[in-house]
């Protein structure tokens, strides 16, 4: 509805036309003019910097000389007061201490004094890999379990005497539960790259006293698993019951079986891949770049300032999305919001809003960022096709005189691997390709996707040839969106196109699971069971 213009003038204040040029008016609108236009426009540009209270009430104390100053008040931003005052809190504490401590409480070490060669070149003249256990090692050693964790766990899967806070599969190890404490010694770790104990970028380099930071070597999920590898020599097993893992630990499960296949008597894989997928490294790409645009990252060497925490919180939130499923927050949220009888706020508003802005807040000092950058970026190399497999053998092969040097004690020039630490961005970005022009570069793949589209490659069975006499459990869920169930089902596929007859695939439905990718986590009945059904 238009207003009447009678109406609309009376509300406008008094207005003379300038009595001098346009052009010079502009000039004069600086500061000292106290102008209310310049007020305004400063009132803008400082909106991030404005306590909540002056901008709810700026138009409060509003006078007929600051007419001109906003037709609507400043909206508050609660969401960034909160950053900026962690990021003063830290600021004050940076000054008399180091960054957080990321330790979950007491664990086991093991100490390796021999240096690790790592796939794509680096190595560790010496690591930790902390640990924790549950059950009894029986005398022949052979009932030995591992369990691999997620990307961001720590060796705390169960409660102990030595640290009773319950364990991120507490209600999964125990007396008579999925992995039965009373049958099986149960073995989990904090991988290296990480920040619970073991070795990772907040590691300090015995080369030069300092830590690692960005100067940490790139890591796979086959490096992980040769340090677990190293603590059980360490232990007298020769061979496990089984290997077990979800999540990243469902990649490294396979990868345990693949490199060492004649020490792992069973494979548990539950919502893994055998190879990681375009979407998956997208959505960890997204959160290692919000990381690192965080300009307290400093390319990595924050451990005696402020830690990116504003960073390490987007991460999170975009990890979280990812990890849950729209049905389950359609049902859990809905549209509703925290505080319906309050206006709209760009600060988080939706209840889906602030469960994702808690979930930031809790976890953002809680993980080193260094280690979410080094153990993601594992993830998205891992691939257990043989052409790959291939490629990183030829490379160890080659920087195998590297190993040897550090055991004989000679030093290694750190820029020698100066060209393994670089990456020049193409000239041109990406652009679309035919596909057409694609399948003719590989005839054998079009040939394969013609007879069946849901056929596993050549390669990837080959590269899975290892398991052929391997019992193995695949477990995926069908509301999972980080790693769907397809990639659940190309496993089971594969191993069984390498020969093996004895491979268990089960699929959660959306009747039985809405819990994404966190399935694993919360599952009892249906994930445990099945574990346990399978290792009985």
């Amino acid at each position: 509805m238009n207003l009447p213009r009678s109406v609309v003038a009376a509300a406008r204040p008094a207005f003379r036309p300038p009595t001098q040029p346009i052009r010079n008016i502009v000039h004069r609108l600086t500061p000292s003019s106290s102008s209310a236009r310049w007020q305004s426009t400063q009132a803008s540009r400082n909106l991030h910097q404005r306590a909540p209270l002056k901008a709810q009430s700026a138009t409060a104390t509003a006078t007929e000389s600051q007419a001109y100053e906003s037709t609507n008040p400043a909206l508050s931003f609660p969401c960034l007061d909160a950053v900026e005052s962690r990021s003063a809190s830290l600021s004050r504490r940076s000054l008399s201490g180091p960054e957080p401590s990321y330790t979950t409480g007491n664990h086991q070490s093991f100490y390796s004094r021999q240096p690790l060669l790592l796939d794509w070149g680096g190595v560790l003249p010496e690591f930790n890999v902390a640990y924790e256990t549950w059950g009894t090692l029986n005398k022949e050693k052979s009932n030995a379990i591992l369990l691999h964790t997620g990307l961001s766990a720590s060796s705390h899967a169960h409660s102990t005497e030595a640290n009773p806070k319950p364990g991120w599969w507490e209600k999964f190890i125990g007396s008579g539960k999925p992995l039965d404490t009373d049958k099986y010694f149960v073995i989990c770790t904090n991988v290296i790259g990480g920040c619970y104990g073991s070795t990772g970028p907040s590691s300090i380099d015995p080369a030069n006293g300092e830590r690692y930071a960005t100067r940490f070597p790139i890591l796979t999920m086959e490096d992980m698993v040769r340090a677990q590898f190293r603590l059980l020599d360490a232990l007298g097993i020769e061979k496990l019951y089984a290997s077990v893992g979800s999540s990243m630990g469902g990649m490294q499960s396979l990868a345990a079986g693949v490199l060492f296949s004649e020490r792992v008597g069973r494979i548990v894989s539950i919502s893994g891949c055998a190879r990681s997928h375009p979407y998956s490294i997208a959505m960890r790409h997204t959160q290692r770049q919000v990381l690192m645009m965080d300009p307290n990252w400093s390319r990595g060497f924050y451990y005696d300032g402020v830690p990116p925490h504003g960073g390490m919180k987007l991460a999170r939130e975009i990890a979280t999305v990812t990890y849950r499923s729209g049905p389950e927050w359609e049902q859990r949220f809905g549209r509703r919001r925290a505080d319906p009888s309050r206006p709209p706020a760009l600060c988080p508003d939706f209840l889906i809003e602030t469960y994702l802005d808690h979930a930031g807040e809790k976890w953002c000092l809680e993980y080193d960022p260094n280690s979410l950058l080094y153990v993601s970026k594992a993830m998205d190399l891992f691939d257990l096709g043989q052409e790959h497999r291939n490629r990183i053998n030829k490379l160890r092969a080659k920087n195998e005189g590297k190993l040897q040097a550090f055991v004989a004690g000679q030093n290694i020039n750190a820029n020698a691997n100066g060209d393994l630490c670089n990456l020049t961005l193409p000239d041109n970005p990406y652009e679309e390709q035919d596909q057409s022009a694609d399948a003719t570069a590989n005839p054998e793949n079009e040939l394969i996707a013609a007879i069946d589209p849901h056929e596993p490659p050549p390669d990837l069975v080959a590269g899975l040839k290892p398991l052929v006499v391997t019992p193995t459990l695949v477990l995926g869920v069908a509301s999972d969106i980080l790693f769907p169930a397809w990639q659940q089902r190309e496993i089971a596929t594969t191993i069984r196109r390498t020969g093996n007859r004895n491979v268990t695939h089960i699929e959660l439905g959306e009747e039985k699971s809405l819990f994404g990718h966190d399935t694993f986590l919360l599952d009892l009945e249906n994930v445990g069971g099945s574990v346990k059904d399978f290792l009985g």
